[in-house]
């Protein structure tokens, strides 16, 4: 499975490590992912889904459905 958040699609950086020689090797930030089960009140029903904190905190303050339609996304765009 690709390291990318299913609600906001934040995937993987590159950049570089810089010694203190000032030698350059390429390196990759991963996004900050968790698999997480939230509850869906209106389906009654939980839904396992791996996203990001970022997206996570902004869950909480807004709620699953609200933020799965402000991304104009459904349910079945996120469930496999």
């Amino acid at each position: 499975m690709a390291r990318k958040c299913q609600i906001t699609g934040k995937g993987p950086l590159t950049g570089n490590n810089v010694s203190h020689a000032h030698n350059k090797t390429k390196r990759r930030q991963l996004p900050n992912l968790q698999w997480k089960r939230i509850f869906v009140p209106e389906l009654g029903r939980t839904v396992r889904v791996r996203l990001s904190t970022r997206a996570l905190r902004t869950i909480t303050r807004k709620g699953f459905m609200a933020f799965l339609r402000s991304e104009g996304m459904s349910l079945r765009d996120v469930t496999r």
